[in-house]
């Protein structure tokens, strides 16, 4: 089977994951393509299985006695609900530079007008929906790519040493590392294959937080309301307005962090506010913590009260802190991208993946493209040559390195 033919199989399983639900997966539906490819690796002869929370376990044999290294690959098997997820119409186009018209109908057109992105594949296949929901190819690119260089690497007798694999649920909604077991997996390193342009290689990410601030506020007659009344609804309004107009992501790129305001509701009584803290630089990171700490502690003097109370939970760290002083692992994938005619890009992540929560758990892990582009969004479209590439690109991680 061909990586285009595997990915259209698996983008045909609905697989969104739910932030609401406690269980896991997420979403039961996930368990559809968990157990579609447990069997399929095991038609290829592998060792595999798929746990009670979801998470599809196989092993590669080594082909040599020689001490190599256990690599892993690890692909996520959720889809994100940024955009609806079926029913997925895809299908693949020859892009010749001009707009696609995903849905004539509708009058939803791709083109490099809006996504610049499109220039890089003139004279390429495309994958491509109707414009009415996401693709799927994040990540079920990566894990095609997985199952199509685990096929390669079956028959092939260039030397290699174990090689694990590992399909994972509900990392769209930051759980996918939450019951991922490092131990059982056993491998030395890994690659999460789930990025974007092909040559992307990814070892920086943001080191990320969550502040919640919850505000009791005291109603009373607005007419009868001097030195009685506490507005809550006023004080998030006051909270938010201390923090740097600068660091909201609209404003930010590359390097530079951010303080995103996720929600804000509220009444006189009550009020809530939600932000999201991200920044590469783990001292920068402490500080924009502080910065809503700190608006809050102004607003409770301003109205002396203690009417604000914040909680800020750190999620996940920038995993360059592990891969630093690993970077042979990084080398390996750029030698092995070279190897197969790519050139790599190393970019900052501006987000997390569960590469960054396993390399603080004993598993470094950087993250390698896929060759998608326009990720959670029904612009989506995958590559097909560059999937075919990434494949190649996985075995000669595995085989050369």
């Amino acid at each position: 089977m061909t990586v285009k033919d595997r990915f259209l199989h698996y983008i045909a399983f609905p697989t969104m994951s739910d932030e609401s639900s406690t269980s896991c997966p997420s979403t039961e539906k996930q368990f559809a393509l968990a157990n579609c490819l447990t069997e399929e690796l095991r038609t290829l002869g592998l060792t595999a299985d798929c746990d009670e929370n979801g998470y599809v376990w196989a092993e590669i044999p080594a082909n040599t006695e020689n001490p190599l290294p256990v690599i892993g690959l690890i692909a996520h098997m959720d889809t994100s609900d940024a955009c609806a997820d079926t029913p997925i119409h895809a299908r693949e186009v020859l892009y010749d530079g001009t707009e696609i018209v995903l849905n004539d109908e509708k009058h939803i057109v791709l083109s490099e007008n809006t996504y610049a992105s499109l220039g890089r594949y003139r004279g390429k296949h495309l994958i491509v929906t109707d414009g009415t929901t996401l693709l799927g190819a994040d990540d079920k690119a990566g894990i095609a790519e997985i199952i199509s260089a685990a096929e390669v690497l079956l028959r092939t007798d260039a030397e290699h040493g174990v090689i694990k694999l590992a399909f994972t649920p509900d990392e769209e909604i930051g759980r996918g590392a939450d019951r991922f077991d490092v131990k059982k997996f056993g491998a030395d390193f890994a690659y999460t294959v789930d990025g974007g342009t092909l040559g992307g290689i990814e070892y920086e990410n943001f080191n990320a937080a969550s502040a919640d601030i919850e505000i009791s506020g005291c109603s009373i007659h607005p007419g009868d309301a001097k030195g009685k009344m506490i507005n809550a609804a006023l004080l998030a309004c006051e909270i938010n307005e201390l923090l740097p107009k600068e660091q909201i992501p609209a404003m930010t790129e590359g390097y530079e962090g951010f303080i995103h305001l996720t929600e804000l509701e509220g009444t006189c009584e009550h009020a809530c506010i939600r932000y999201i803290i991200r920044d590469h630089d783990r001292k920068k990171f402490e500080a924009k913590k502080e910065a809503v700490m700190a608006a809050v502690k102004t607003v409770n003097a301003k109205w002396s009260c203690q009417a604000a109370k914040a909680v800020i939970r750190d999620s996940y760290y920038n995993m360059r802190e592990v891969l630093e002083d690993q970077m042979e692992i990084v080398e390996r994938a750029k030698r092995s991208m070279g190897a197969c005619g790519v050139q790599p890009m190393i970019t900052p992540i501006r987000g997390g993946t569960d590469g960054a929560r396993l390399s603080f758990e004993g598993l470094p892990c950087p993250n390698l493209s896929t060759g998608g582009e326009n990720y959670h969004s029904r612009f989506e479209y995958a590559c097909v040559e560059d999937m075919e590439t990434m494949r190649d690109v996985l075995v000669c991680i595995c085989t050369q390195g």
